[in-house]
Order: C-alpha cells, then sequence, then structure tokens
C-alpha cells in the first residue's frame, strides 16, 4: 500500500523545509511506500527551488509546477491528479494540519473507513469574526444544500484511491473542494485535534477571498438565492399593489392628495437597489455558466519534477496540460 500526501504551495519557502523534516518521520513511522506531492500554484518566491533542492535528501517528494496561479482548490485537484498513492491526504504546508494524525487516520482507513476526517475539537485560536461567520457559513450550507458538509473540518483527511477517483469525475471548474468530497459521499469516519499555530510563513487568505470561497460553495451547491429573490419580488409587488390602493383610496374617500414627490423618489431608489442586488445574483449564476461552457483547462501544468519511472531523482517533464501528463504515469 502506499500514501500520497498532496501538498498546494503559494509562496512558501520558508514553509518547505521544515514541513519536509516533520512529516517525513511520521511517514516513515507507518513501514508503508508514500510519497510527498507538492503543487506549486504560481509561486513568485523561491519555493520551486527549495523543493527541487531538497529532493535529494527527501526522494519521496515530487513535484507539480503549475504554469501559473489558479488557486488552492485547483492545485489541490492537481496533486490529487499525480498522486499514485491508494490512499491521498491533503495538508496545508503550514503544519497547521498536524502530521501525527496520519497513523490514526491509516489505521482507521486499513479498519475499512473510505474517508478520514480531521476534526478541531474547538475553533478558540480563531478570532470571534471568523468563528461566527464560518460557524453561520456551514450551518447555511447544511440548510440549504443536500450535501453534508463536516464543521470545524478543513481539507486534511484521509481518502481511499476510489473517493479521489470519484472526486476528479466531478466536471465543474468553479470547485468548492469541501462540497466536492462531501458530495462524493462514501463511508466515512473521523478524528479529532487541536489545531497549532503556523510553523513558518504567513496565510494567503483575507476577507475577501474567504467572501469568494463562500460564495463559491453556495451558488455551486444550491439555487437558493435565485428562488429567494422569486420570493423577494413576489413580495415587493403585493407590497406596492397594497399602497397604490391606500393611496387611490384616500384621493377618492377623503380627497386627500398625497405629496409625490419625496415618496417617488424613495420608492424609485428602492426598487432600482433591490432589482440590482437581484441582477448581480443571477449575473453570479450567469458568469459561472459561461465559465462551464468554455471548458478551459482547470489547470495548466509547466513542469514535473521527481516523477521518473524508477523515482531515483529529480526529472522534469515539460508538458502543456494535465491531462497529456497524466497519461504518461
Amino acid at each position: 500500500m502506499k500514501i500520497s500526501i498532496v501538498v498546494p504551495c503559494y509562496n512558501e519557502e520558508e514553509a518547505v523545509p521544515v514541513f519536509l523534516s516533520t512529516v517525513t518521520p511520521v511517514l516513515e513511522s507507518t513501514g508503508l511506500e508514500y510519497e510527498v506531492v507538492f503543487v506549486d500554484d504560481g509561486s513568485k518566491d523561491s519555493t520551486v527551488s527549495v523543493i527541487t533542492g531538497m529532493s535529494a535528501l527527501y526522494p519521496a517528494a515530487r513535484l507539480v509546477e503549475l504554469s501559473r496561479n489558479f488557486g488552492k482548490e485547483a492545485a489541490m485537484t492537481a496533486g490529487f491528479t499525480y498522486a499514485s498513492g491508494d490512499a491521498i491526504i491533503p495538508m496545508d504546508v503550514d503544519l497547521q494540519d498536524p502530521p501525527e494524525l496520519i497513523p490514526e487516520m491509516i489505521q482507521k482507513w486499513q479498519e475499512g473507513a473510505k474517508v478520514v476526517h480531521a476534526v478541531r475539537r474547538s475553533r478558540e485560536s480563531d478570532s470571534w469574526l471568523k468563528r461566527s461567520t464560518a460557524g453561520a457559513f456551514y450551518r447555511l450550507m447544511e440548510d440549504i444544500t443536500d450535501v453534508k458538509i463536516p464543521s470545524n473540518c478543513g481539507d486534511y483527511r484521509l481518502m481511499d484511491r476510489a473517493v479521489v477517483s470519484a472526486i476528479l469525475s466531478f466536471p465543474e471548474r468553479n470547485r468548492f473542494m469541501k462540497g466536492i468530497m462531501a458530495a462524493a459521499g462514501f463511508k466515512a469516519t473521523q478524528v479529532e485535534y487541536d489545531r497549532p499555530e503556523r510553523a513558518a510563513g504567513h496565510t494567503k487568505f483575507n476577507f475577501w477571498k474567504l467572501w469568494n470561497f463562500a460564495l463559491d460553495g453556495i451558488t455551486g451547491f444550491s439555487t437558493l438565492p435565485l428562488r429567494v429573490w422569486s420570493y423577494i419580488g413576489g413580495l415587493i409587488a403585493l407590497f406596492s399593489f397594497a399602497y397604490a390602493f391606500w393611496i387611490v383610496s384616500k384621493t377618492l374617500i377623503w380627497g386627500v392628495v398625497t405629496p409625490g414627490f419625496a415618496t417617488l423618489t424613495s420608492v424609485v431608489l428602492f426598487l432600482g437597489g433591490v432589482q440590482l442586488i437581484g441582477i448581480g445574483v443571477l449575473g453570479e449564476y450567469i458568469g459561472r455558466i459561461v465559465a462551464e461552457t468554455k471548458r478551459r483547462p482547470l489547470f495548466l501544468v509547466g513542469a514535473l519534477h521527481g516523477f521518473d519511472e524508477r523515482g531515483a531523482g529529480p526529472s522534469v517533464v515539460h508538458l502543456e496540460t494535465a491531462v497529456a501528463a497524466r497519461g504518461n504515469y
């Protein structure tokens, strides 16, 4: 049996050496064959040279070098594409996903589980805002979709080869990986852990990226936002009809002429704002439809390092697409 660790990287030159020196003894202790598949997502620092330079010391290290930055979800998909293990474990390079869990995850996999989630015991180390927004997002996803996404669970998990093959069969370009992993199904269990501080470097996620991540999840797995705006439109139409009836009644019955400029301006601005928001929601879905119909590659590979047939020493293969690359291995 073989274990593949998939590690997306973006400007992680400081974290890579610490990661390899920490995770390698843990993998050695399992007694199983293993590989560590780094995916460089268009780093602007020396991440690529650091990984390739350490390949002599860590011969199990592999590198998929993407042609540019495609985002973490695409980079993770690239790692799944090139990983050759019977079980695949995606991990963050900052060691906030503790490698010490790997033997326990492997044991549960060998006992029959197809997916072993690594679940945080608490989020006390996060800020109040991050805890609140994360909790609200996952509760919302549970309410509006048919997919059960484990709470307090990131990308860190062990997945059987059959699960990864199922994940790669999902064709969408806008990939919300937590949702796709959950949608794949299969028998699952979990292990719990306390999340440590980042070992090196700094996080690449900010509020805006997390906001777009949430939008990808909601629009990728639910049409409720479109339905909500249908309800809002109906309620506004009903309110407008009732208000118009009230104005006409006042004029005909009591002869009261309602000054109209301020009222009319307020109503027009309100309805205009509601319409623009509704168009924005519709535009999110249309934009995703356009992206899907273009059928552009999810990622492009500039080079592969360490994927030679004997697994001895780094080799570099220049390829244009991941599909062509995968056919050679």
